[in-house]
């Protein structure tokens, strides 16, 4: 039995590294998208072209506007001439933001009075003017303090001291890269397993494979098999890559990454195995991935936070295997998860990985 199954496991990895195609679909793709969405996919918000309006020539104004000059996050000031340039500027995406100060900003300060300055943002980029109004605010209640400190004003102000815990420096790499990890990972293990059923139907082999001494249970093994060592193969390069070269803190322990990792490849290799089932051609086998790995990822917590979705919809993100690995991924990455927790996200995917094989070997025994 253990003869018939390695030889099978053997026959199913040369057919995947034989085939030009599958080749490439395994190597590169997962490599070049975690090199694009590091660089790309990214939140941070740095050399963003905005416009500035000074009406105002004192000194006070000056110096706020030298330090817009003086943060990274500003690439390009354009300054505008007046009022009515605001809408075009805005309508034509020249820029994200413009910051109006009126005429009367420097004489209402030396006067100790309150001065506003306005900042208009374009609401169709609604997550990066978010992120440039926080900036804008916290360069003017830096200029605020500045201010009054060089003038001896009295402030009764409340300072702010944020610190991010498991990641000091808010590095978005450092969040992005554990989830890419889980998410490349999951891609890698459906290309194999979705066409494996697939492949054999178009080459016109299956029926040979189904009416051979292998059971069914064999079958399913031997199948399973190729695509959990792909997923543990590209996840531990994944990781590797991301430690090494990323320099993202890996934190955790490396045994139970690789444990919840394998029963996450055993989940999506069962789902692989049941879109290839319903398959007749590779072309469909790779279709059906793509069915299920864009809602897999919107409902994983992925580029969301679940907490953010609809009530009614927060309930099929159970299902989703891709959901606790990233939990459990992030936490060994960023900040030592334990072992509990570690298994009680674990033991939901082992769950999926038994249903899901279970029904890959039902539909195996009706088709025999």
């Amino acid at each position: 039995m253990l003869k018939r199954i390695l030889s099978l496991i053997i026959k199913e990895l040369l057919a995947v590294l034989r085939d030009p195609k599958s080749r490439m679909a395994i190597l590169a793709p997962p490599l070049i998208q975690l090199l694009i969405f590091t660089s790309a996919a990214t939140l941070d918000v740095k050399n963003v072209p905005i416009g500035i309006l000074n009406r105002d020539n004192g000194a006070q104004a000056f110096d706020l506007v030298q330090r817009f000059h003086g943060t990274p996050f500003f690439s390009h000031i354009i300054y505008l001439k007046a009022v009515e340039e605001i809408g075009p500027f805005i309508d034509n995406q020249k820029g994200v933001m413009v910051v109006s100060i009126g005429q009367d900003f420097s004489r209402r300060l030396n006067q100790n009075l309150p001065a506003d300055v306005q900042v208009i943002l374009d609401g169709r980029k609604s997550n990066t003017a978010q992120i440039l109004s926080g900036y804008t605010a916290t360069i003017i209640q830096q200029y605020n303090q500045s201010f009054a400190a060089e003038n001896h004003i009295f402030q009764q102000n409340v300072e702010l001291f944020p610190r991010f815990w498991y990641n000091p420096n808010a590095l978005y790499p450092w969040f992005n890269i554990p989830s890419l990890v889980c998410t490349l990972t999951m891609l890698s293990c459906l290309v194999v397993t979705t066409q494996s059923i697939a492949r054999e139907r178009e080459l016109g082999t299956f029926d040979q494979l189904l009416v051979s001494p292998l059971s069914t249970l064999e079958i399913l093994v031997g199948k399973i098999v190729p695509g959990i060592l792909v997923g543990m193969l590209e996840g531990t390069f994944l990781m590797v890559v991301g430690t090494f070269i990323y320099q993202v803190p890996f934190t955790g322990s490396l045994l139970l990454f690789f444990l919840s990792q394998l029963i996450f490849v055993c989940a999506i290799s069962g789902v692989g195995l049941f879109i290839s089932s319903l398959c007749s051609t590779q072309q469909q086998a790779m279709l059906g991935t793509f069915a299920f790995m864009i809602p897999s990822t919107l409902l994983s917590g992925f580029a969301t936070p679940i907490e953010n979705m609809p009530t009614w919809l927060q309930p099929l993100t159970y299902l989703m295997p891709l959901r606790y690995m990233l939990v459990n991924t992030k936490g060994i990455f960023l900040k030592q998860m334990p072992a509990d927790i570690v298994f009680g996200n674990t033991w939901p995917m082992a769950v999926i990985a038994v249903l899901t094989l279970a029904n890959a070997g039902y539909f195996f025994r009706k088709l025999r």
